[in-house]
């Protein structure tokens, strides 16, 4: 049992490595303070799709779309590099760049699913998508404040770390701009322990 239960760690930690081999998009770290960060970033392009429904069925769904355009879903039948994290945020806030992660982020008027393009792409040397849902969009510079967490990213765990990021940006004496939106860094089979997340919010510049 003991060797059986070594064989699934080191498999795991694998599958953890390749993760954060991926590509994520760069920043520039203006503070940090344990799991919390304020990061800079730079100019970025993204690909992403609109979509109603609970908040893991939209994942699933906006992330089957966005990746049959990177698969060769597009004019030049062109396999894109998948990156980190997935976004998703709320269909109704305001525009969030962001990078290699999944983002997810939404309210009753649905989610926005985002996946960041590689750094070698512009909004112009992109291939087109051939499904009119997946969108092409060109982010504008942006500050984050940013709070790393662990696990299954259930509910519960989004709301408390919400109310600790919000203190974390009110001690800094720093504004919010946009709702919080989620960042999923590894694949679905990752376990629960391993898994990498992260709640982001832009923030008013001065």
């Amino acid at each position: 049992m003991l060797k059986k239960f070594l064989i699934v760690l080191l498999t795991s930690s694998s599958i953890g490595s390749v993760a954060i081999a991926t590509e994520e998009p760069q920043f520039v770290s203006a503070l940090q303070e344990g799991a919390f960060e304020i990061r800079d970033y730079p100019a970025l392009v993204a690909a992403e799709v609109s979509v109603a429904g609970e908040r893991s069925e939209a994942v699933s769904a906006g992330f089957r779309l966005l990746a049959g355009y990177i698969f060769g879903g597009n004019t030049r039948r062109e396999s894109i590099a998948m990156t980190a994290p997935v976004v998703q945020l709320p269909s109704a806030g305001e525009s969030i760049p962001m990078t290699v992660p999944i983002t997810q982020s939404g309210d009753s008027a649905g989610w926005v699913i985002r996946f960041i393009m590689p750094q070698a792409y512009t909004l112009e040397t992109l291939p087109i998508p051939n499904d009119p849902k997946v969108r092409l969009t060109a982010l504008a510079p942006a500050r984050f404040a940013v709070v790393r967490f662990s696990g299954l990213a259930y509910e519960s765990d989004i709301s408390e770390k919400t109310v600790e990021l919000d203190a974390f940006i009110a001690k800094q004496g720093l504004t919010a701009a946009s709702p919080p939106a989620l960042a999923r860094y590894n694949p679905p089979w990752t376990l629960w322990f391993l898994r990498r997340n992260e709640l982001m919010v832009s923030l008013a510049q001065p």
